[in-house]
């Protein structure tokens, strides 16, 4: 290794070629590339309270889990500047992170005096990404105008978008309704988030970026509804591109039906899905028709944030943690069953994520 990269890989590498000032002995082990999360959440508002990781916390469990490299989400709130989300940011992970770090930029606001922001981002700031969401009425939803109009931006900037890809106005009525029906409990947020309100979401963006002619990237993907729209316009050439999460692999909607307000635990948007979802999910990652394995690490305490929603499973916050498990889960749960080569769990947790973004 020269200057912090790998510049030559073999055995009896000749000495005066190489003058090492430390030798590893890695026999009996894998020498792997540091895993990327290319999606996290730290010290991030949400539904009035914050996960609990910041920057430092975050990182150096990221760093015990073998992942070296993190790329949060910094969000520009209505009325604000793509400028001041940045800088808000990186005030929260600067003297913090043991890591290296980046960031997606959340975009909740185009009007067309902003869309000059999303250049300066790509070319001057190291932002070649932009999550738009479908989801979160009066929060972060966006309509499919503004979604179009950036999409059609980062084709010509070179950026691309990564959609969170759900039926917000839907999900918004189911959840609505079942509330009026006290129907309360944790589980109610996956009742109210079916999987089709996942898959439809995911087919409309990438209708609309087929119609703007530029790649775009789902995010924490967790369906087969979802995944049947990325791998039909996989099958068109498309560049249509997803991501799953450990959660999604791991977890199912069994765990909302723990004992009391246990199912709390696992309120995340999307939520678990039906145990059969997994096994579709693990066949994508191994045909590529799902590129990347990221967390969605957004953490909350039950007895003090998830408690919140004690009485409204609408007020629990959404998220829970994953990086520093990541790496172990997949490759317990992929490279030791056989699911997928060691060179794909690469590929799918450090490679892929470095290339995409």
């Amino acid at each position: 290794c020269e200057g912090g990269a790998i510049v030559a890989i073999g055995r009896d590498l000749p000495s005066h070629r190489f003058q090492a000032e430390r030798t590893i002995d890695a026999a009996g082990q894998y020498v792997l590339p540091g895993g990327i999360d290319v999606h996290t959440h730290l010290d991030m508002p949400f539904g009035g309270t914050t996960s609990t990781d910041d920057f430092e916390t975050g990182t150096i469990a990221a760093a015990f889990g073998g992942t070296t490299c993190l790329v949060d989400f910094a969000i520009q709130y209505r009325g604000q500047t793509m400028r001041h989300a940045l800088d808000e940011w990186m005030k929260k992970a600067s003297g913090k992170a043991v890591t290296d770090y980046s960031f997606h930029m959340i975009v909740t606001d185009l009007p067309d005096a902003e869309l000059a922001d999303m250049d300066t981002m790509v070319r001057d700031e190291g932002v070649t990404s932009f999550k738009l969401f479908m989801a979160y009425p009066g929060v972060f939803m966006v309509d499919d105008a503004t979604i179009f109009r950036a999409l059609r931006r980062t084709g010509e900037n070179g950026g691309v978008v990564c959609m969170h890809a759900e039926n917000g106005g839907v999900i918004d009525l189911l959840v609505q309704e079942a509330l009026r029906q006290g129907q309360k409990a944790p589980k109610y947020h996956a009742l109210t988030r079916p999987p089709r309100a996942e898959g439809e979401a995911t087919g409309r963006a990438i209708a609309l970026a087929e119609m703007a002619g530029v790649p775009i990237y789902i995010v924490h993907l967790s369906s087969a509804d979802a995944l049947q729209k990325v791998r039909e316009a996989r099958d068109m050439g498309l560049p249509a591109y997803a991501e799953t999460c450990p959660q999604y692999l791991f977890l199912s909607y069994d765990n909302y039906e723990e004992p009391g307000f246990a199912g709390a635990k696992y309120v995340m948007s999307p939520p678990l899905r039906e145990k059969w979802h997994q096994d579709v999910l693990w066949k994508g990652l191994a045909k590529n028709d799902l590129q990347v394995i990221s967390t969605d690490h957004c953490p909350f305490c039950m007895s003090e944030q998830k408690e919140l929603g004690k009485d409204d499973f609408s007020k629990i916050p959404n998220g829970a943690p994953g990086v520093e498990t990541r790496l172990t889960l997949v490759h317990n749960g992929g490279v030791r069953t056989g699911r997928i080569s060691l060179n794909r769990f690469v590929e799918l947790c450090s490679t892929t994520p470095a290339k995409m973004f």
